[in-house]
């Protein structure tokens, strides 16, 4: 990446803290990113991730990372650990800061005692379906709860009650008393507080049947911690006034600030975790980190780096407008990371032998290829030319369309980093399909054109007594159209029946012998790809992790 590149570039978030800091509003910035704790982060959440870690590093402050751990029915160490991994993989560390909303439990339930005893919360008998009918429209207010003029001591009681596990799921619900006839529909007593029984909470296990929600979590957590700025994707600026009318009507420490900015949708994909969890329970895709999904563990497989997520975000921007990102902008970020990082190399995908009559039978020699034709000191390595070799089937014709430049019946073509060869025979099996070339080397071409003669053509290659077999997986995008489900539609739908392809008999060049999972190469004229975990010293697996040029008609940048 350039120096440029990783320059954050400004935004009214930042300006925001410029401006605090400047007026001694606060000596330090506190952030912090909140993940709810029931499935693999996405690249929506890297967003978060990089402004919230970024403003801190930016400007001398910190960033917590807290679970949103108050669902204990959808949450598990699994999603815990794999959040700590994604975050640690882009390249961010929270240091001692790692919290729980559950570390906060005891806090929050005597906060929400003194609501009580102020008159601003009580025991609703209400069930959750009455609660919504009662809560009203857009258009039409909400209507009083039969409970929400019980005694200061009736709730008291009621509360406690509900803590020591008296009453059933559902039976009641701690609500804020605010105001029913608010044009704001999360002011009209809001829930506080639900009862859920037999479930084993992953960091307090069985200790609580009585769970806060989120909207009167977050605000109070934020409090505690000393966050100096809450940010926020848009569907939540409508909370912010619950989230305000938390922080003042307790005795907290310290009073954040909510900020919100647009959360980032991509084309092409799904970012709802529910859908994201229905694809991998439906096994619509082979797990969380399967290459195709939009999670960073599935990024991370399929080849993607921490700095090209990291710029990718920064190329996106903050505002305060909803859009659309086009995955061309995210392809984009790859390429340029990798094609200034990762050493070259020749695969064939899809093997066609040629056999070259001429070249001696027991002759072998070595040819000496750059491993990077823009950067000398990434040096070279040997790759060993016999008389048979592999090249690409698409590399092959016998009936050429219009301007076709590869190889053709009776012309030429070089190959890289060797000689000019010229195909004098097609070998077709029974059934017509063609199983073999053969073809003369000129030896007089190594590395040079003869004068006079024109050979446009470069095509790759690999060596049959010296290549490696290996699998191959290509991998496109998801979905079809760029937004799935469009219009109310399944967007199941919408899922693309070729997002995978899987080359079983591929051949590369033997400097890929003893890969490690994780390495990322250019396979010469096909793309980016990756050394999946699967690779064994027997038989490497590689993933593509992009083309050299976009295949939905965008050219590469």
């Amino acid at each position: 990446m350039t120096d440029a590149a990783e320059t954050p570039r400004t935004n009214f978030i930042r300006q925001i803290v410029e401006a605090d800091l400047a007026s001694g509003k606060h000596d330090r910035i506190v952030t912090r990113f909140p993940p709810e704790p029931n499935g693999y982060l996405h690249i929506g959440h890297a967003k978060s991730i990089v402004l919230n870690f970024g403003l801190a590093e930016a400007f001398g402050g910190r960033c917590n990372l807290r679970f949103d751990d108050t669902n204990p029915n959808k949450e598990n160490v699994e999603f815990v650990d794999s959040i700590q991994a994604d975050v640690r993989w882009l390249g961010f560390d929270w240091g001692d800061r790692l919290f729980f909303a559950s570390d906060y439990f005891e806090q929050l339930y005597a906060f929400a005692i003194e609501l009580i005893e102020q008159g601003l919360a009580y025991v609703c008998d209400l069930s959750a379906e009455e609660t919504r009918v009662y809560r009203g429209t857009l258009t039409e207010p909400g209507r009083d709860s039969p409970n929400r003029d019980r005694s200061m001591a009736d709730n008291l009681d009621l509360f406690k009650r509900m803590r020591a596990g008296e009453f059933p799921d559902g039976a009641r619900t701690l609500r804020a008393r605010i105001d029913m006839a608010s044009p704001n529909i999360n002011l009209r007593d809001p829930v506080l507080y639900r009862i859920k029984h037999g479930v084993v909470h992953h960091q307090t296990g069985s200790a609580w049947c009585l769970y806060p929600t989120y909207d009167y979590t977050h605000p109070l957590s934020d409090a505690l911690e000393g966050i100096t700025h809450s940010l926020c994707t848009l569907e939540f600026e409508d909370h912010r006034p619950l989230y305000d009318w938390c922080i003042e009507h307790v005795s907290v420490p310290s009073k954040p600030r909510q900020i919100e900015f647009s959360r980032l949708n991509l084309e092409y994909t799904v970012m709802s975790k529910r859908r994201l969890t229905e694809l991998v329970s439906e096994r619509l895709v082979q797990g969380w980190d399967d290459p195709r999904m939009p999670t960073l563990a599935g990024l991370r497989r399929r080849g993607y780096t921490p700095a090209a997520i990291r710029e990718f975000c920064e190329r996106v921007g903050v505002t305060k407008s909803d859009n659309l990102v086009e995955m061309a902008l995210l392809e984009s970020a790859i390429r340029d990371d990798l094609d200034a990082t990762v050493p070259r190399r020749m695969a064939v995908l899809r093997p066609l032998k040629v056999v070259l009559t001429n070249y001696p039978q027991d002759r072998q020699e070595t040819m000496e290829a750059g491993n990077h034709p823009k950067d000398e000191r990434m040096g070279s390595r040997p790759v060993p030319f016999g008389r048979a070799i592999y090249i690409d089937r698409a590399d092959f014709a016998e009936l050429p369309p219009k301007g076709f430049k590869r190889l053709i019946p009776g012309g030429e073509v070089r190959l890289r980093n060797a000689y000019v060869i010229r195909c004098d025979e097609i070998v077709k099996d029974a059934a017509g399909e063609v199983v073999e070339l053969r073809a003369t080397v000129d030896l007089d071409t190594l590395g040079k054109n003869p004068e006079g003669r024109k050979v446009k053509g470069v095509i790759h290659w690999v060596s049959v007594a010296h290549g490696i077999p290996a699998k191959v997986r290509l991998y496109d995008r998801l979905f079809r159209v760029p937004t799935p489900g469009a219009g109310g539609s399944d967007y199941r739908a919408d899922i693309n029946p070729d997002s995978l392809r899987v080359l079983a008999d591929c051949v590369v060049e033997p400097a890929l012998q003893g890969v490690q999972p994780g390495e990322r190469f250019q396979f010469e004229r096909e793309g980016y790809f990756v050394a999946d975990p699967e690779t064994t010293p027997e038989r490497p697996v590689f993933n593509l992790t992009v083309g050299l040029r976009d295949a939905w008609g965008k050219s590469q940048p």
